[in-house]
């Protein structure tokens, strides 16, 4: 049941990486990658719990919390690089 749950986490990892390689959008590429970021931090909480294993929760933790605040900053500044 586990590795069911797993497969679909990391199928669901495919559709922002879809998004982001239609589109042109600064935005939309920056928000998909935020999304790879938030799937892939919770599929990085489920293994820790799974294995029960602190360390790696705590490195899933981070990527959640920092991980989509630096790639917003990063998109705003592109943004307003190309405004320039």
């Amino acid at each position: 049941m586990t590795d069911g749950i797993l497969a679909a986490a990391i199928l669901a990892l495919l559709i922002p990486i879809y998004e982001a390689w239609q589109d042109d959008d600064i935005w939309q590429k920056i928000l998909a990658f935020a999304s790879i970021a938030t799937k892939t931090s919770v599929l990085i909480l489920v293994v820790s719990v799974l294995r029960d294993d602190w360390t790696i929760g705590v490195v899933g933790v981070l990527i959640l919390s920092v991980g989509n605040a630096a790639l917003m900053l990063l998109a705003h500044v592109i943004r307003r690089m190309n405004e320039l």
